[in-house]
């Protein structure tokens, strides 16, 4: 991707785009003049709609968890669109459980999208930037990559992958491709439990955070000069300095 302040026809691939955080990030890249690459697993109702939203966009069903399945994604956005400008790793799971209750299939589940997926879409984008020049990659990781949850451990423990997997290809990718991480906090949608309320209560702002508050700190790193690599972002109303 050039240094320009304009993501004006740049082809940029959404994990996770159908709903929540993902479909704000892919509705903002639509409205700055991406063309935008709606991945889905699952919700493909939901990613119709994403996808019509972004004034109709392509759509891209992969399962995360098969390595060959996102190297299948990769090729048909390249056959599909020409090329890969940008990449947002936003798809990711979410749970809770007593650490030692944690399964092995528990961790699996968490850490094969969480962050193997991760890893393995960050390696196939840039093998695609590279034919064009370079890209911008920006990763989804979380306050729980920054601050540890009790009940959160396998989570916590996957999203801090996420953050230093950001600054070691960051390096690895240089220069041509940017590498950076944007951090949510609280992000509350309608099914935000009691947890949820009292992290809000103790946001220094004074509330929870929007997909578009998200959606900002990720058209920046998109936009941003191959000066900004390897940095991780915290939008979470200050939580993360308590």
């Amino acid at each position: 991707m050039s240094e320009s302040n304009s993501l004006a026809g740049k082809v940029v691939l959404v994990t996770g785009a159908a709903k929540r955080i993902g479909r704000g990030i892919a509705l903002r890249l639509a409205a700055e003049g991406a063309s935008v690459a709606i991945h889905y697993s699952r919700s493909e109702k939901e990613a119709r709609h994403t996808a019509e939203e972004c004034g109709g966009a392509e759509l891209f069903r992969a399962d995360l968890e098969s390595v060959d399945a996102i190297a299948r994604m990769f090729a048909d956005v390249e056959a599909r669109l020409g090329r890969l400008d940008g990449l947002v790793n936003n798809a990711a799971r979410f749970a809770r459980f007593d650490p030692l209750d944690i399964t092995e299939k528990d961790w699996d589940y968490i850490h094969s999208v969480n962050l193997k997926a991760v890893f393995f879409c960050c390696q196939n984008a840039a093998r695609l930037m590279r034919k064009t020049g370079g890209g911008r990659i920006v990763n989804i990781s979380s306050l729980g990559g920054i601050r540890p949850w009790a009940e959160h451990a396998h989570y916590c423990a996957s999203k801090a992958g996420v953050i230093m997997l950001t600054r070691a290809l960051s390096r690895a990718f240089a220069p041509e491709i940017t590498v950076n991480s944007v951090a949510p906090g609280v992000i509350p949608f309608e099914d935000v439990d009691k947890r949820g309320e009292r992290m809000i209560e103790a946001t220094p702002a004074g509330r929870g955070g929007t997909p578009a508050e998200i959606a900002d700190a990720v058209v920046y790193f998109l936009k941003s000069s191959n000066f900004v690599t390897g940095q991780i972002l915290a939008i979470d109303g200050g939580l993360s300095q308590k």
